[in-house]
């Protein structure tokens, strides 16, 4: 018998939503509303795709060099992109969390981020997959249990599709009004309004897209939530959310998505790519600080 590469996996239900949250990464494998996917599946065998779903922390995307300057202290962080020499995607990618379900429709789940070379700080995390009647609520939980001051940032990974639609049919609307200029190693070098090839806010076909992007300038609604919207042909709408702290998110349009010719993340984040280095909406947590961060998906219509 072979072991599940993403670690133990939590099947949630509530009536018609079903959701699948595998221990690595504590990632969202998978979320069905009425029996439509809202996340892209991949084969049981396979270890995570590009990311997908995964939780990114202590920092989302890059660091160029995996080198970052702590008041005037340079830290070294493993290259863990090697084709563009950048620490990727934070320390606990990999990482299998610890659990706890106590529900049918919850789980939560619990990792720390250990002082290491590069990040010598110590954080406590959760992560909170909980049922709604329409989809899933995520909440997040970054406590600073060392006692430094410590740098963070997170991420989400989220690969959507509304489930029998291909991907390149549906219609992405976002309400960014700028985006990041990234160099040959997709380190931010400029930040510019949105141009004809980036503007999501008036929907565009996914299929005439190619985006590895990030956004700000997003616009939120009366609740405090930002909405990002994909719309299949037939009318049904899935939407995912972000709340208060999540000012960036990433659009990445990709071939490599296992057995599909066409997959989209959207990707919450609380800053940007190198923001370890350009000081952009990174939080410093002081001894015993909690930061909390929420959000989710929805079949709105």
């Amino acid at each position: 018998m072979t072991a599940d590469p993403t670690g133990r996996r939590f099947v949630l239900r509530r009536d018609d939503v079903i959701a699948e949250i595998a221990q690595v990464g504590a990632s969202l494998r998978a979320l069905t509303v009425g029996g439509t996917d809202l996340v892209s599946r991949y084969a049981d065998e396979l270890p995570t795709p590009s990311a997908s779903g995964v939780v990114l922390v202590p920092w989302p995307n890059r660091i160029r060099d995996g080198i970052w300057h702590d008041d005037g202290e340079e830290r070294r962080l493993a290259v863990s992109e090697p084709a563009f020499g950048n620490a990727s995607h934070g320390l606990l990618r990999f990482a299998p969390y610890a659990a706890d379900s106590d529900a049918t429709d919850r789980v939560t789940l619990r990792a720390d981020v250990y002082p290491q070379t590069g990040y010598p700080f110590h954080l406590a995390t959760t992560v909170t997959y909980t049922l709604t009647a329409t989809g899933v609520h995520v909440s997040h939980e970054l406590t600073n249990v060392g006692t430094g001051s410590a740098p963070v940032a997170l991420g989400t990974h989220p690969f959507l599709e509304i489930g029998g639609v291909d991907t390149a049919d549906l219609v992405i609307r976002s309400s960014g009004t700028t985006r990041l200029v990234l160099d040959d190693r997709k380190i931010p070098v400029d930040e510019q309004p949105v141009d004809a090839g980036t503007d999501l806010r008036d929907g565009r076909r996914i299929g005439d897209l190619s985006l590895d992007t990030a956004y700000r300038g997003l616009a939120r609604d009366a609740d405090g939530r930002i909405r990002h919207t994909l719309t299949a042909p037939d009318g049904r709408v899935s939407t995912l959310w972000q709340g208060v702290g999540f000012e960036w998110a990433q659009v990445f349009t990709t071939d490599r998505y296992p057995d599909r010719a066409l997959a989209v993340a959207i990707e919450p984040m609380t800053a940007p790519a190198n923001a370890f280095n350009s000081g952009t909406d990174l939080r410093r947590l002081a001894p015993g600080e909690t930061w909390a961060l929420e959000w989710g998906i929805e079949l709105t219509a």
